[in-house]
């Protein structure tokens, strides 16, 4: 006859403990998950990925649009391209569970194949306001479960922009006027015109934005140009039509009698700072206001 023998105490207890380790791993590889989640994001829109790094969430992104180039490391994520032309098959092949998308990503067809798919889809409205840039930044925070980073982020954005806005407003003798040129293509003169990027961040940094008989960019004439008067070109650093050399730019029939040319007056910026409006616009506004009426104006 067998006799059942009862676990002792000790091989209890044992069980017990190795129990307890057990859900102690599981729970800390749970959490540790939570904190550092996998990167499961793709980012487009250039502000919109550095607000997803300012937000400390740098760790998410999966991938990134061609606008996406700050901070500089982001650009090793693999790239879905332009962030206006994008490709269903490619944005999905980067294998998100969760896109975050800045306004005015498309075409609009693509973005519909996009949304039908089972993907997470946020849209964050532009932005060419202080308060547009702080929501951008709480829509942002919200999307990726970090409210009180984001309340923090936009606290300091507030602060450096009010400063940045009244060091900007002090008086000058007489404010420059600005003409910004997206491009020369052609020989031709595209300019900033109201309610862009360019136009708000002129006016954010002191200035006065030198057309303001349309809005948005469009290609002017030479005369168009004359009638402007602008004391200084603004355009971006960049290469090809978008960042034509000086002595190029001074001696296009356009330009080369305003008053900018007389002084050979162009300011160059970085596009992403100049009108991606996320958490550096401050710093555009400064680099701007300097460059317009010198260090400390």
């Amino acid at each position: 006859m067998f006799r059942h023998s009862r676990p002792s105490d000790t091989l209890i207890t044992g069980l017990a403990t190795c129990g307890a380790l057990i859900l102690l791993l599981l729970g800390s590889e749970r959490y540790a998950h939570a904190q550092n989640p996998e990167p499961d994001v793709l980012s487009i829109g250039g502000s919109v990925t550095e607000i997803v790094v300012a937000l400390g969430q740098q760790h998410r992104l999966k991938a990134r649009d061609a606008t996406s180039t700050y901070p500089p490391d982001v650009t090793d994520l693999p790239d879905v391209g332009y962030m206006r032309s994008l490709s269903p098959e490619g944005v999905l092949s980067a294998g998100p569970s969760l896109i975050i998308a800045e306004e005015g990503a498309g075409p609009r067809e693509a973005l519909n194949v996009i949304r039908e798919a089972k993907v997470g889809f946020v849209e964050v409205p532009d932005a060419l306001t202080a308060r547009g840039i702080l929501r951008k930044i709480e829509i942002i925070g919200d999307a990726l479960d970090v409210p009180d980073r984001a309340a923090r982020l936009s606290a300091q954005v507030e602060t450096a922009l009010a400063d940045a806005l009244a060091d900007a407003a002090r008086p000058t003798s007489r404010k420059k006027r600005v003409l910004f040129v997206l491009s020369t293509q052609g020989g031709k003169i595209n300019a900033s015109g109201t309610g862009t990027a360019a136009d708000s961040l002129i006016r954010m940094a002191g200035g006065v934005n030198a057309v303001t008989e349309y809005e948005g960019y469009k290609q002017i004439t030479d005369e168009a140009v004359g009638l402007a008067a602008p004391d200084v070109i603004l355009m971006m650093d960049r290469g090809g039509d978008h960042g034509v050399a000086d002595d190029e730019l001074f001696a296009m029939p356009a330009i080369r009698l305003t008053p900018a040319a007389q002084t050979r007056a162009v300011v160059r910026m970085d596009g992403l700072l100049m009108l991606g409006f996320g958490p550096r616009t401050a710093q555009a506004i400064r680099t701007l206001n300097d460059a317009l009426y010198g260090q400390g104006a």
